[in-house]
Order: C-alpha cells, then structure tokens, then sequence
C-alpha cells in the first residue's frame, strides 16, 4: 500500500495551505459533488443525506459497514466510543481531515500520568486505506447526528468512478 501513504503524506504535507483555522472551516456543508462523492467548499470529503433521512451517499453506507469491519472493536459501535477507546464520531467533527488522515496513517500514543492509549497504524491496510473517506464520512454523519444508530436504511447506488478507484486501491 506505498501509493496510500504517499498519497496520505502528500494530502498531510498539503493541509497547512489548504485549510484555514478550524474555527473558520464548514467541514460539514456539501459544496459540490463529483462522481457521487460529495465535498465541502474546501475538498474536505463529506456526507450527503435526503431531508426525509431515509437514504444516503455510498461512501456513507460504505462507512458504516467498513467502520464496523476494523474500527468498532476499541472505538465503539455507531463511533460513540468506549472504555478502552475515544468516539471517533466527534473526533470527525472536531479534528481537521488531514489530522483524521494522519492518525489513521501513522497511529499516535498518548502516555502520560492521565492516560496510556494508543492507536495502532493502519497505513498497510487497504480493508481501512481503501475506504478511509468512507470511515471519515460515516463518522462526520454520525457526529451532527444526520445519521442514527443502526445500518443506514436507504443509499445512492455505487458509482463506476468510485468502483474503479476501489479496485485500484486494492490492486484489482
């Protein structure tokens, strides 16, 4: 997986120029979509869900169930958290993308008097690297609560443009 972490370096080393403070950021609004990829005024990849609620973007659905296939066990179902691990359905809110990105990437270990936890790095697993924006969207969609608990009931159809770039990512 080297082309997800020069593409994931690349994205990190890119974030200071791209992004302006946080405070200043909507990382939540769709601005624009692309091949059923939805994204903010800044590129910042997000959620799109119908008013009613009933249906959403792929990469939401796909989140959810990529989520619960490598994230859940230390962070919690729904990305609420756990004894053992932070939700990440506010750390999508609260933490820049390129931060979410550099985590997930590179792991980070907090050890001091307060706390002993670490996040191991996922760079090397496509089952995560592969669908990182759809992790990263299904959390943002569960931190404004847009989402509910529970599977997604309705979803947009997978795109040919993001069928491709999944089976290019995983070598297909």
């Amino acid at each position: 997986m080297k082309l997800s972490r020069i593409l994931a370096a690349s994205l990190i080393a890119a974030a200071p120029a791209m992004v302006a403070a946080q405070d200043e950021v909507d990382n939540i609004s769709v601005a624009y979509e692309e091949d059923g990829r939805y994204y903010t005024e800044d590129d910042i990849p997000t959620y799109n869900i119908t008013e009613d609620g009933a249906k959403v973007d792929w990469l939401t659905y796909s989140g959810f169930r990529r989520y619960h296939s490598e994230c859940h066990v230390c962070h919690g179902p729904e990305g609420m958290g756990s004894t053992y691990a932070p939700a990440l359905k506010d750390s999508a809110i609260d933490m820049d993308y390129y931060d979410f990105v550099d985590v997930v990437v590179n792991g980070r270990q907090k050890i001091n008097a307060a706390e002993n936890s670490v996040m191991p790095a996922f760079g090397d697993n496509p089952n995560v690297m592969c669908y990182l924006d759809d992790i990263y969207v299904y959390l943002k969609a569960r931190g404004t609560e847009a989402v509910p608990r529970g599977r997604p009931a309705g979803r947009e159809d997978k795109t040919d443009a993001i069928r491709e770039a999944e089976n290019a990512c995983l070598g297909m």
